[in-house]
């Protein structure tokens, strides 16, 4: 594709995979053409997927109107390419309307629709006739109606609000920090750092290039956002840990850090991602055990006092990370990942030992998944009960993991169940819920 820059190439084949469902917006951007780019095409290039990905409803509200059959069935290519043109001209105000317009046409054209280019070329064109800048525009109409109304009626329209602001956001680039030595280094290689909201080991990145750091290469600077951080922070101490849904094993090393002789047990379904966890944790040696199992059928049975169970879940906590979601995700998929999560729950607990804990979290917002997943398996599991994440918050500030106040802003934060809820952009982070079990003395299956 000659005619057409770098950067607007590689979106417009992330976009089309993603529409296909062929990959996730968050991977396919971390992939090796994309990492080739320059970093001003990288950066457009991202900006251009996320962009088109968070504003994708009220692009396609924009251009329907504009087609001569307003319910015609595109073909993905050439929705693509409206999509892309769309919100460069009603978005990006810096970038010419020309190119804007003419690299849409002709990558509709290079994806084998010439015939169609010409119908890009005049929607295009009278969509920035009477483009302006779509600053006004509401935060909550970027999302399925579905979820804004259900949003509305369970936490309330001031947080539904907020939580769709937060979503039309960049996130912001997070990382755990290893040593001061591992910081000063970012520092010397330009990467201005800012210090994290809630945990003493997180920075957030301001500016500077990450990714090409000696630290960054030797795994003693990790990006990872700071709520998932949280997670296996809370999760705390033990000697023996099962983390049963483990990839990409970013919380398995923080289980290692903090826990130096333990046994750690991790777990991940799929053989791919299991593999890349495994090398990733490699530095570790046998001190982590890495399996290949599926959590909601292990057969362990009274065999570890801590269990870290960081289930996969709908994901509507990380819609600013990952936009597609709203698209992809529908009322009933919620039932189907619930049943999932509670025969997670449940095999789990019958891992842990007499007196042990059990962390469960979601990067989810939904009660289906978090409230009514854990009262259900409390309600069949008599010797399990909840157990108090305040006096673990309480134990964190004190020994220094938590920064300054944020142990009491994050008390604010526990639900009347004792559960801890963060809301996508409270801290900065994605959106994560958190409850931690224990499992009654004298418990074992006799």
């Amino acid at each position: 594709m000659q005619q057409v820059s770098a950067a607007r190439r590689a979106a417009f084949s992330i976009l089309l995979a993603v529409e296909r469902g062929q990959g996730h917006s968050d991977d396919l951007l971390r992939a090796h053409a994309v990492s080739k780019l320059s970093a001003p095409d990288r950066n457009l290039a991202t900006a251009l997927v996320l962009g088109v990905l968070r504003w994708q409803i009220t692009l396609d509200g924009r251009l329907r109107p504009l087609l001569k059959k307003p319910n015609a069935k595109l073909d993905a290519e050439v929705l693509i390419a409206l999509r892309l043109g769309a919100f460069q001209l009603l978005h990006m105000n810096r970038i010419p309307a020309r190119a804007a317009i003419d690299e849409s046409v002709e990558l509709a054209k290079q994806a084998g629709h010439r015939f169609a280019s010409g119908m890009v070329n005049a929607v295009l064109r009278k969509l920035s006739l009477g483009a302006v800048a779509e600053a006004a525009a509401s935060d909550f109409a970027a999302f399925p109606q579905w979820m804004t109304e259900r949003w509305t009626r369970i936490f309330g329209e001031e947080t539904m609000c907020a939580v769709c602001r937060h979503g039309q956001l960049q996130p912001s680039l997070a990382v755990c920090i290893e040593d001061q030595q591992a910081e000063a280094e970012l520092t010397e290689a330009g990467v201005v750092l800012a210090p994290g909201l809630v945990l003493t080991a997180a920075r957030s990145v301001v500016s500077g290039e990450i990714t090409a750091t000696r630290a960054m290469r030797e795994g003693r600077v990790r990006v990872q956002d700071e709520g998932s951080q949280l997670v296996a922070e809370i999760a705390g101490q033990g000697s023996a840990i099962l983390d049963c849904c483990a990839a990409p094993g970013g919380k398995t090393l923080i289980l290692a850090e903090r826990n130096p002789q333990a046994r750690i047990v991790a777990c991940e379904a799929s053989a791919a991602r299991l593999e890349a966890m495994r090398k990733r944790l490699g530095p570790l040696g046998d001190r982590v055990e890495c399996s290949l199992a599926d959590a909601a059928q292990l057969s362990y049975q009274d065999e570890f006092d801590l269990v870290l169970a960081d289930v996969p879940c709908s994901g509507t906590g990380t819609l600013g990370r990952n936009p597609e979601i709203r698209h992809r995700l529908r009322i009933d998929d919620l039932a189907r990942q619930a049943e999932r999560q509670r025969l997670i729950l449940a095999t789990v607990l019958r891992a842990a030992r007499s007196g042990g804990r059990v962390l469960y979290s979601t990067c989810s917002l939904e009660p289906e998944e978090n409230e009514q997943v854990i009262a259900r398996v409390l309600s069949e599991n008599p010797t399990a009960r909840v157990a108090s994440i305040r006096d673990r918050l309480v134990e964190m500030q004190r020994g220094g993991i938590l920064a300054a106040g944020a142990g009491e802003k994050l008390q604010r934060c526990i639900t009347p169940e004792g559960y801890l809820r963060l809301f996508p952009g409270a801290f900065g982070s994605d959106g994560f819920f958190i409850a931690l079990l224990e499992k009654a003395e004298g418990s074992e299956r006799r």
